[in-house]
């Protein structure tokens, strides 16, 4: 075959990860993207129940799929020439000629006493002929693949059919990753809700004491204004986290394929977040799931074979046809041998000019493979910093979160302290309330942390092509879902 032999492109690749998580080079898996049920680490039904029905019914998906079949239909087209072509072809015709010409004379008639005479002379010519043709012929023509035009062809097409099914894979995974960090977004919104509400009905309540005391001359009208803000403020607030919640709702209803107006989740006040923890280790063979990278080294594959493509354009092409069959008056007498025909001879073509065409198209062909090498490592080199970035969140998120935690529980001593001097008479309702309140804010400032972390878990799933656990002896995904030991 003509053309150069496809080796993947070599890319520079850093010993460890920087955010902490050591690991070793990577390869393209050109079987694709490999699958896993990442999202039952999390242990939450409704959200797998969700996913499994987006998987189902997205229509992204479908469309990935739909390209992923034309993909498989290309490289079948290719592959059917390599073999020959064979047609059959029964006819039969009649054909004729003929025509007529002819004169008349008629004599004079005349009208008497009791005699009339009527002479008519009429003369014509007629001649035709009549043909009849019945035929049965079978053709067969074959090209063969001297210089491997045809195998490149086959190669360019795997390679992309290939890249079709690592887009196919990587569509899963990114629906499979939205519905998640939507579904967390929407649980962090609704625990978000509840704690405004508490707030709203605090501030309401410290509002009504505030207005008691500028009635009874103990507080300034300044006071009234400033509680009336602060409730307006939260009253605002919370609208805003309805709006979006409200908005999470119906893009998960998108998701999994259902109208917004034929979707509902139930709030669930005292959800849990619990993000899995990041193992220490990353092992190499997980970028190889990166659906991105997978497909950008097949498309790197199929630019290399496309350029034999152009080169076997120029030498000449060897066409071996034959036909043979049967020619006849008659159809009764149709196959016999004396009316047998047949033809056969081989035919080589070849271009001597076409003002430089070719020379073009494989300089088109090379250019497109150095575009499609230069992809495929900005890819990697992009997989590499989303990783990072999404070690970096998540380092960083678990160490807020810890600090809210730590936040929170001294808040929590503290308004206790409050309602213990309340009850002994030596703290007004109103400062009680007002701890409660920095309570509240402790505890959204707690849950919001946890929430960004589980979502940026989900992201770094992703980013490592669908989790980090991995079965060496199946070459395969571990289920998040089952003690694996790995």
């Amino acid at each position: 075959m003509v053309g150069p032999d496809y080796h993947r492109p070599p890319v520079e690749i850093p010993e460890n990860f920087k955010e902490g998580a050591n690991w070793q080079r990577a390869r393209a898996n050109p079987e694709g993207a490999i699958s896993s049920e990442w999202w039952l680490a999390y242990h939450d039904d409704t959200l797998s129940h969700l996913i499994d029905d987006a998987l189902k019914a997205n229509q992204s998906i479908a469309a990935a799929e739909a390209a992923y079949r034309l993909a498989l239909a290309t490289v079948a087209a290719s592959r059917a020439a390599l073999y020959p072509t064979v047609t059959t072809n029964l006819s039969a015709s009649r054909s004729g000629s003929g025509g007529t010409t002819g004169s008349s004379t008629t004599g004079n008639t005349t009208i008497g006493s009791s005699t009339a005479s009527n002479t008519t002379t009429r003369s014509s010519t007629t001649s035709s002929s009549v043909s009849q043709v019945v035929s049965a012929t079978m053709t067969a023509s074959w090209e063969p693949d001297l210089w491997g035009q045809i195998r490149r062809s086959i190669e360019s097409s795997k390679g992309s059919a290939q890249a079709s099914d690592a887009q196919l894979a990587g569509q899963r995974l990114s629906i499979a990753a939205s519905v998640a960090t939507d579904y967390f977004a929407l649980r962090q919104l609704d625990i978000d809700i509840d704690l405004l509400e508490h707030q709203r009905q605090i501030n309401a309540r410290i509002l009504d004491m505030t207005r008691a005391s500028f009635l009874q001359g103990m507080a300034s009208n300044d006071m009234v204004l400033i509680a009336q803000d602060t409730l307006e403020a939260v009253i605002a607030i919370l609208q805003t986290s309805k709006i979006a919640r409200e908005q999470f709702e119906h893009a998960i209803a998108v998701l999994v394929g259902v109208p917004p107006a034929n979707f509902s989740i139930a709030p669930k006040l005292d959800y849990t977040f619990a993000a899995p923890p990041v193992p220490l280790v990353l092992p190499s063979e997980l970028l190889e799931r990166r659906f991105d990278i997978v497909s950008a080294e097949r498309l790197a594959a199929a630019a290399n074979a496309r350029i034999g493509v152009a080169k076997a354009a120029f030498f000449p092409a060897l066409n071996l046809a034959a036909t043979g069959g049967f020619e006849s008056s008659t159809l009764a007498s149709l196959f016999s041998l004396p009316n047998r025909i047949w033809t056969l001879g081989p035919s080589l073509a070849a271009t001597i000019f076409d003002g430089g065409a070719r020379t073009a198209a494989v300089h088109e062909a090379q250019a497109t493979y150095d575009e499609a090498v230069a992809t495929y490592r900005l890819t990697v080199l992009t997989a590499f910093q989303n990783v990072e970035d999404s070690l970096s969140s998540c380092n960083h998120l678990q160490e807020q979160a810890s600090a809210f935690a730590d936040i929170y529980q001294r808040n929590q001593q503290l308004f206790e302290s409050q309602r213990a001097q309340l009850l002994a008479g030596t703290v007004s309702e109103q400062n009680v309330l007002t701890q409660q309140l920095t309570l509240l804010s402790a505890e959204q400032s707690l849950k919001d942390t946890q929430g960004l972390l589980i979502q940026a878990s989900v992201t770094l799933i992703k980013n490592l092509g669908g989790g980090w656990q991995w079965d060496d002896t199946k070459e395969a995904a571990v289920n998040p879902g089952v003690e694996s030991g790995h």
